[in-house]
Parts: C-alpha cells; structure tokens; sequence
C-alpha cells in the first residue's frame, strides 16, 4: 500500500503555460478535468492549471477537479494555498475522506478512516461546505471502508446544492486499487455529460470504479454497458455467453 511518486524532470513537471495553446485546446471541448497532483508537481505546474481554468472557462467549458492530496508531493500549507486560487474555477469538486480535510480542514464528525468506521451523514455538511465555499455546482464525496488493505467497501455520495443522493454499497475483493479514484471521476463526467440524473450519475461513476477494482492496471476496461449493468443491480458475476 506503498506509493512512490517519480515525477521530477517528467515533460509535465518541466513545461510552462507558454507550452500550450489554449484556444486550440479547448475550441471544441466540453470538459477540462485536473487533480491536486499535477499542481504539486511545482509552482510552474499551478500556473498552468490556472491558465487552463481560464481558458476554459473562456470557453464555457466545464470544469472538474479531484483534490488528491498527496502528502509526498507538498505540505498542506502549499495544496491550500495552491487548490483554494484553483477551485474558484471549479464546477464539480471530487473529494474523499481524507482529502477535503487535509487540503481545506473540513473534516466529517464521527468519523475513522483507519478503523473502518464511516458517517455518511457527517459528509452531507463537507459536501455542502465545499460548496457554500467555492460556489461549486456539485460535490462528489467517495466512501471508502477499510475492512483490509485486500477488502474493501466502496460507495460515495452526490450532492447537488438541493440533493444529498447516496450510492449503493460495493463489497470489493480488490485485484488492483490503483486507478480507482480516476475511474470514478470519468465515470462521473461521462454520466453528467450524458444528461444522468444526480442519483443516476453517482450510481454509474460508483459502479464504473467497483469493476476497476476487479482489473489488473491502472485503465478500466470496462463498457458502458458493463457499467449501467452493474448499476442497474446486477452483481451476480455470471458469465454473460
């Protein structure tokens, strides 16, 4: 459950805003997706995710962001600094236990995130403090329960400055962990972007990540209809011939 991150003298970790056409690049997007660690990667690197943000925005593009704070990236002082300028951009905010409390100190009562004890209820006011804070349209919030580092319950919350819609709850033997997160977000956006209500969207993106957890990889191989399959209830694992 080690994670080393070998990013220094990478292309991105090198580049300046000036490497990037913006207009280009957003003149027929409908999306712009970035998480806390590409501006750890240096002062340079919130730079461009800043120019990028306005770009979009310029644009009309919607604009998401997963927090993921990374310890060994920079100190929480720095991700503070850096992800309170970057999330006035911010539409959607994607979140987890752990990250809305180390970037920005909201933290969920009642909560142990190492003893395998969740309030789900103590997420509704993190969901809504994010977004009285950054003006966010919609907060996503995953739920994770540590039974082992091999056994895991996977669920997570929408909210949508009405609606507090809660996903249901995966059981995940785990094969592999790592892109889980990723898989959730793109899950997410693909949902929202194809019109899904809030509790529809949270089901599918919870859905999409659970089957990542089943593959070998950081990528989910996995179809839409695999996916709407899973969210529609079924579980059953049964070969399908």
């Amino acid at each position: 459950s080690v994670c080393i991150y070998d990013r220094a003298h990478s292309s991105i970790q090198e580049s300046s805003a000036s490497d990037f056409d913006w207009n280009t690049i957003f003149s027929d997007a409908e999306w712009f997706h970035f998480t806390g660690i590409t501006p750890a990667l240096g002062e340079n690197v919130v730079e461009i995710c800043r120019e990028a943000c306005k770009a979009a925005k310029a644009h009309g593009v919607k604009i998401s962001c997963d927090l993921n704070y990374r310890g060994k990236l920079w100190t929480r002082e720095q991700a503070r600094a850096a992800m309170t300028d970057l999330c006035q951009y911010v539409d959607v905010c994607i979140s987890n236990e752990e990250d809305a409390k180390d970037v920005f100190g909201i933290e969920a009562e009642n909560t142990d995130i190492y003893g395998g004890k969740l309030n789900k209820d103590g997420y509704k006011s993190v969901a809504k403090q994010l977004a009285d804070r950054f003006g966010f349209e919609k907060v996503a919030i995953t739920l994770r329960t540590s039974i082992s580092a091999s056994d895991n319950d996977w669920a997570a919350m929408l909210y949508d400055g009405e609606n507090y819609c809660f996903s249901k709850e995966y059981h995940l033997h785990i094969t592999d962990r790592v892109g889980g997160g990723d898989s959730f977000g793109g899950g997410l956006i693909y949902a929202l972007l194809s019109g899904k209500s809030t509790q529809d969207a949270v089901e599918f993106a919870v859905a999409a990540s659970a089957l990542k957890h089943s593959i070998e990889g950081d990528y989910n191989l996995v179809t839409v209809s695999e996916v709407e399959k899973l969210a529609g209830g079924d579980g059953s694992g049964r070969v399908q011939r």
